[in-house]
């Protein structure tokens, strides 16, 4: 019998996460979120602002915090949006919110007017607050909901362009070159947008970014039709695979954020064309990444958890947390089972794969909140 193996590492932290409530409680609540986290080995994440009512005002922001104040088993710190109403025409009062808020985000749209970007950097600047970005030319779409690529062709889909989300970033990284301004880029996908943050960062630009799991380990070659393997930005080419991998090595790529995204089960039975976009990944991401990136020898265990704990930490000036900590086991696989989720979302493409990195306990400031 092989000896049992068990890694402690620090808790794992996760700056974008979506957790639906309020507004969208029927996906995910605070209270279930959470618990995908702590059942993942988390025990701090950041929620992201596409709510209702969007987190743009104290008032609005303390009705989340309300809510997780009441029902979170862990640190969670939510986003405000950029502009008011995540609509990107008028930016929001950055220094009212910025003691409530763990960053500025319109995430789920990019900020279309390079004019209100600039504003908004230029507050954020002023504010010592940090600019997280999703990058979408929504001019470049074109209806497109996977990657403008061999299957999208082959299967008479409308695809997405690599330049929808790198064009944005070209444009965002000037502007924060411009201002100074503390930018982060989310859920990168593309060789180009690794290319262009690696040569901003040569430059002195104050720029960090994250990529998330299924891009690391997936690409257009493992797409079905099915919705569970539908998410934005969508599956790129293996090209653009291996270059995030190269990110990870060379350090261009700070961190890896799950974008963790439930829907209901009827949004995701769709196909691809038709299921919303957006796949879960918090009770996934450590064991997929040490199954897929550690075991492979892409990277070592302690850079994984760099990227997926202390340097997350760091970029967001989140505070210190000795006593927080997770234990994996990596001496048996087993097999990912969605139906098992403590999420209320279950669409992951990892459904289904043998794994090693199950979660066995994560303590939350001395206290078990997870253990099997």
């Amino acid at each position: 019998m092989k000896e049992e193996q068990i890694i402690r590492c620090p808790a794992l932290v996760d700056v974008h996460v979506h957790f639906r409530e309020p507004g969208f409680s029927y996906k995910e609540t605070i209270r279930s979120g959470s618990m995908a986290a702590a059942a993942g080995g988390y025990t701090c994440v950041c929620p992201m602002p596409n709510l209702d009512p969007v987190p743009d005002s104290v008032e609005n922001l303390e009705r989340e915090l309300e809510i997780i104040r009441r029902d979170a088993c862990i640190d969670v710190r939510p986003y405000a949006s950029i502009t008011i109403g995540r609509k990107g025409i008028e930016p929001v009062d950055l220094a009212a919110l910025k003691g409530k808020a763990v960053a500025f985000s319109d995430d789920g749209s990019g900020v279309q007017n390079p004019a209100m970007m600039l504003r908004a950097m230029e507050a954020a600047a002023e504010n010592g607050c940090i600019i997280a970005a999703h990058c979408e030319d929504n001019s470049l779409l074109h209806g497109g909901y996977i990657h403008d690529g061999q299957y999208a062709r082959a299967h008479g889909h409308r695809g997405i362009s690599s330049r929808s989300e790198w064009a944005q970033i070209e444009r965002d990284l000037e502007l924060a070159a411009r201002t100074g301004c503390a930018y982060h880029v989310c859920h990168i996908s593309t060789r180009e947008s690794v290319r262009l943050i690696r040569e901003a960062k040569a430059s002195g630009v104050n720029v960090s970014c994250e990529t998330a799991p299924h891009y690391l380990l997936l690409s257009e070659n493992d797409l079905q039709e099915d919705g569970r393997f539908k998410m934005n930005p969508p599956l790129r080419e293996e090209e653009d695979r291996q270059a995030l991998l190269e990110g990870l090595r060379d350090g261009t790529i700070d961190m890896i954020a799950t974008d963790h995204a439930p829907h209901s089960a009827a949004e995701k039975s769709r196909g691809l064309e038709h299921s919303a976009m957006g796949i879960v990944g918090l009770e996934t991401a450590f064991p997929v990444l040490y199954t897929g990136l550690v075991r492979t020898g892409e990277i070592s265990l302690e850079r994984l958890i760099e990227l997926m704990s202390t340097a997350p930490r760091r970029r967001f000036n989140l505070p210190e947390a000795p006593h927080d900590y997770a234990l994996f086991d990596v001496s048996r696989p087993y097999v990912i089972d969605s139906g098992t989720f403590r999420s209320m979302g279950h669409s992951t493409p990892f459904d289904g794969m043998q794994v090693w990195g199950r979660c066995i306990r994560t303590v939350y400031r001395d206290n078990t909140v997870y253990s099997i």
